[in-house]
């Protein structure tokens, strides 16, 4: 009897035993989760090209690690053999490779500079295939356009199929600006009080006829379209529905979407038809360029506050995009603080080239 008395006391205390292990096993895990999903990104855009030797790269990605960068935001072009090349590179340096594309804006694309008809038209009726606004790389395409469509799809995909990518990262994913950033009008002697027709688009044919199929009225004909509810939510929406179908394409090769956007939806809206918040989309880093405004430094946590609040409902992260030519050291420190007080989930930089040691030093230390 003492004998089957000391083996179930032995067994109760191996099951005790075995129990609490367990637990301490899924309490480790569980911090383990915590502190992957809480951890802040340092996220920075570079553009690189097939000049330089695979052991430069190498050199300039142990660098970016070594001070504090955790992602690289990689122009390549949309060229998946370029980016088929670098990510290995990148990755063993111990960085999460992003392939940043320009979207909508597809200055110097080859095939698409074969279809004239292609390219978004200002309410002027100049086409940015041969006139272009503000800027020469200013060549966009109308999402309205289904071969114009399939062909950044096409691109989305080319760059989601690399493997050991995270996610395709769209840039210019919006039509020309409506309106500059108040802080460049200057630059280009412009006053911009209203919608202005050279700077007001998508007047192509493929776009007024998609949407005189649903409206049953023709934007070219109306006395201020600017104040048309319909016809500016139809281009809020021939973008949204471009990145949704963006979505669904890099899903379907399990990477993540993640986008460049202006600093919140309402004035994304107001300047470039681009309601992200309504966007099926992984993350956004909204350009948060203070400067370009005319505002001042608390302005980024200020906008970033926004984004955080109209993304409440949905899954999408957000990371604060800063422009770092501008940020003198103690400014870049506070604009880092401003945007982790502010519910961002990571800070990008623009661009490295330009960083410096200081600034190098300021990014290290703000991850302790």
């Amino acid at each position: 009897m003492k004998l089957k008395i000391a083996f179930f006391s032995l067994l109760l205390s191996l099951v005790a035993c075995n129990k609490a292990t367990k637990q301490n096993t899924v309490a480790e895990l569980n911090n383990e989760e915590v502190e992957n999903t809480t951890k802040f990104k340092y996220w920075n855009w570079i553009t690189v090209g097939h000049k330089k030797s695979d052991s430069a790269y190498t050199v300039h990605f142990n660098k970016l690690k070594s001070n504090g960068i955790d992602a690289v935001l990689m122009n390549t072009g949309a060229d998946p053999k370029l980016l088929k090349r670098l990510t290995p590179i990148a990755k063993k340096a111990g960085l999460e490779v992003h392939a940043w594309m320009f979207t909508t804006n597809r200055p110097g694309d080859s095939i698409a500079l074969q279809h004239p008809d292609w390219y978004m038209v200002s309410r002027s009726g100049k086409s940015c295939f041969d006139e272009r606004p503000y800027v020469g790389y200013y060549q966009w395409l109308s999402p309205s356009h289904p071969e114009a469509r399939k062909h950044i799809l096409s691109l989305v995909e080319g760059l989601a199929k690399v493997e050991g990518v995270a996610s395709v990262h769209l840039d210019y994913i919006r039509y020309p600006d409506v309106y500059l950033p108040i802080g460049l009008l200057p630059k280009y002697n412009l006053k911009q009080e209203e919608e202005l027709p050279d700077y007001d688009f998508d007047y192509s044919d493929a776009s007024i006829e998609k949407f005189m199929k649903i409206h049953h009225k023709d934007p070219r004909k109306m006395e201020n379209p600017a104040i048309d509810i319909e016809w500016k939510n139809f281009r809020l929406n021939e973008i949204k529905s471009l990145v949704d179908e963006a979505y669904d394409v890099v899903h379907k090769h399990d990477k993540k979407l993640s986008a460049a956007v202006f600093p919140y939806p309402e004035m994304s809206d107001h300047m470039v038809r681009q309601r992200w918040d309504k966007w099926k989309v992984d993350m956004v880093l909204p350009m948060i360029y203070y400067n370009f405004y005319n505002e001042e430094l608390d302005w980024i946590g200020y906008a970033t506050k926004q984004g955080i609040q109209d993304l409440e409902e949905k899954q999408t992260e957000l990371h604060t995009g800063l422009y770092t030519p501008k940020l003198s050291n103690p400014d870049l420190k506070e604009a880092i603080q401003l945007a982790k007080d502010n519910g961002a989930k990571g800070v990008a930089f623009f661009d490295d080239y330009t960083l410096t040691e200081e600034q190098f030093e300021i990014i290290k230390a703000s991850k302790k």
